[in-house]
């Protein structure tokens, strides 16, 4: 019997830890633990009702045939539209690809973009997925770690010295997953200024959460902060986490027509296009009522406020107020060395949080998995209710070390 080997690629990638976080707290719960999940990226809100019937009418009308690999003219305007009104800037149709979600379009854009041996500059801590996307297709990530010191954000000179002759991309993921960290203004122009000097590098910004931020007025992506890189920039959105459409898969992004052709030449050749109702469902989404983004985000502020306030409370803990996002990174270095009452020892973030499911029964993600320790991702968008019982069997279990 032939044995099946895996191409080269595949060998050279891992799982994501948050899917198989998930997948093992599932597992967990089927066999019949009552577990305190703070690991899935996921609100848990529904859908808006007019979004949902969007699709509905959508499907009732019998739009439910092939697009255009660019998406339907409805979905292209309401992106267009959003692009100028987020940006400040003019996007063109042929300057923007619609994607299976945004974690697609930025594979997609790597597919597009990179050979064997191209640099991609990825700040640490950073989005599970990123190195491997990388790695995947021939390039190279080259991790920067940006500390608590730093706000978890990358500073000019860090860019500046890990720009070499063979980087291709940097990475800003702003609001960030893990640390619900947002760049600035005045931080994106110092970046741009150090970019400037360096033209053969581009850009991926990767705005998923740019709709749940906690600061006053709206947040600054890199465009708008420095509208002369915009033929150096793909913005990559959608509309996953804002309206709570996780499961629609719909992503898009915008950049220079260039390299928007040769993403939506491999999309023709991968999907040929997205779902004709999700693409429904997120022209509703962006053209419609805002007001879910608003009601949600006040949510998501009270959860947040009481997560920090709670682990924060905890002797050997501390975790720094996330800006955007639905997460908080959690430092645990002082736990470390220390002893559970069944005799281990805690040497790193993986086994304290191994440590809290067995224990507390408590689920979350170690920071090694976003290449950056000792600290513990948990996510808030689960109820407030869940946090609160999460954050008290957390305090107890610390409290049992020794």
């Amino acid at each position: 019997m032939s044995e099946f080997v895996p191409a080269s690629r595949v060998s050279r990638i891992k799982s994501s830890p948050s899917v198989a976080a998930a997948a093992r707290v599932r597992e967990l719960k089927a066999e019949g633990r009552s577990i305190l999940d703070l690991t899935v990226g996921e609100p848990d809100f529904d859908t808006p009702e007019h979004i949902k019937a969007a699709a509905v009418e959508a499907i009732t009308a019998g739009e439910t045939k092939y697009t255009s690999v660019t998406g339907t003219p409805a979905l292209q305007k309401a992106i267009l539209q959003t692009l100028e009104l987020n940006t400040g800037l003019h996007y063109s149709a042929n300057e923007i690809t619609i994607g299976g979600g945004a974690k697609q379009v930025i594979f997609t854009a790597f597919m597009a973009s990179l050979d064997d041996g191209d640099e991609v500059i990825i700040p640490a801590p950073y989005w599970v997925s990123y190195p491997d996307m990388v790695l995947a297709n021939d390039g190279r990530p080259m991790i920067v770690p940006c500390g608590e010191d730093s706000g978890f954000k990358l500073t000019p000179d860090a860019l500046r010295t890990a720009i070499t002759d063979r980087t291709k991309w940097l990475i800003l993921n702003t609001p960030s997953n893990p640390t619900g960290a947002v760049y600035s203004r005045a931080e994106l122009r110092a970046l741009a200024d150090v970019l400037a000097g360096f033209p053969h590098v581009f850009v991926l910004t990767d705005e998923i959460y740019d709709q749940i931020y906690f600061g006053a007025g709206k947040l600054t992506g890199l465009v708008e902060a420095a509208p002369e890189l915009k033929d150096r920039v793909l913005v990559v959105n959608g509309v996953s986490k804002a309206y709570a459409m996780t499961g629609w898969r719909l992503g898009y992004g915008a950049g220079p027509a260039g390299l928007i052709g040769a993403m939506n030449k491999l999309q023709s050749q991968i999907s040929s296009c997205p779902s004709s109702v999700s693409q429904a469902a997120a022209a509703a989404a962006l053209s419609g009522d805002q007001s879910f983004i608003r009601t949600s985000g006040e949510v998501y502020r009270s959860r947040r406020d009481a997560a920090v306030a709670g682990l924060n409370a905890i002797s050997g803990l501390s975790c720094s107020t996330p800006e955007g996002a639905f997460y908080a990174y959690v430092n645990c270095g002082g736990v470390l060395g220390k002893t559970t009452p069944d005799g281990s020892v805690i040497r790193d973030d993986q086994d304290f949080v191994l440590y809290l499911l067995d224990l507390a029964s408590v689920a979350a993600i170690p920071g090694s998995a976003y290449g950056l320790g000792p600290y513990f991702r948990i996510s808030y968008a689960t109820s407030l209710a869940v946090i609160e019982e999460a954050v008290a069997a957390i305090d107890k279990a610390v409290q049992a070390l020794s």
